[in-house]
């Protein structure tokens, strides 16, 4: 759950993630992100909103997550007008919208979840992380899913629950992982080789392309 007080135009970044906002009039899903967007809201606009993790919104929504894919899209669209006139009058917060979908919801895909969790470990690219069959695997490393899942299944499956494919992820994981460290870190040298990147060139593009800033911009 989280709170946002308007302080003027906000870049958001992407992070891979969805989140349920609501407030300044409006009722909204924010889709996963390949691209920096302005939230714009009135002076003084208390936003509230939920962000679910990684993989864990399609479940939920009753929606793939590719179908959300740098969209904002009205809650009445995907609950109906009631659910959203109940969030917009402040009838029910959304984190308890969303709870009351949680028990109906089956539980998300362990397969696509366990490879998230692999690319948040910090691997350089998709290819070191095992797909089961048809997939390199570093030495010693578990396997992601038994043999008989195919790699191409599970990309499908990994989009419809992350919005973007693994590669994607990837790259978004990666620069957020440069963003916590960025405030630990004295240079956007030792910043892009903490974040796992090959170089600060592989930074400034990554962060050109995510942010629509220089790193140099962005993390001041």
């Amino acid at each position: 759950m989280w709170r946002s007080a308007s302080e003027g135009p906000k870049r958001i970044v992407p992070d891979g993630c969805v989140d349920l906002v609501v407030g300044d009039g409006v009722a909204f899903v924010a889709g996963p992100d390949t691209a920096a967007w302005s939230s714009v809201t009135s002076s003084g606009v208390v936003l509230r909103g939920v962000r679910f993790r990684p993989g864990s919104a399609a479940v939920v929504l009753g929606v793939a997550a590719d179908e959300l894919r740098d969209r904002r899209v009205p809650v009445a669209e995907l609950w109906g007008w009631p659910t959203a006139e109940r969030l917009l009058e402040g009838e029910v917060p959304p984190v308890r919208a969303v709870a009351e979908r949680l028990a109906d919801s089956p539980p998300p895909d362990a397969a696509v979840a366990a490879l998230i969790a692999r690319l948040d470990e910090g691997v350089a690219r998709v290819a070191d992380v095992s797909f089961g069959s048809g997939g390199s695997r570093p030495a010693g490393a578990a396997p992601v899913l038994p043999a008989a899942v195919s790699e191409r299944r599970l990309r499908r499956r990994f989009v419809q629950a992350v919005g973007y494919g693994p590669a994607t992820y990837l790259r978004v994981s990666r620069f957020q992982r440069a963003v916590a460290l960025a405030p630990r870190v004295a240079t956007l040298a030792a910043l892009a080789a903490a974040a796992g990147y090959a170089d600060q060139a592989h930074l400034s593009r990554e962060c050109r392309a995510l942010t629509g800033l220089t790193p140099r911009g962005y993390f001041r």
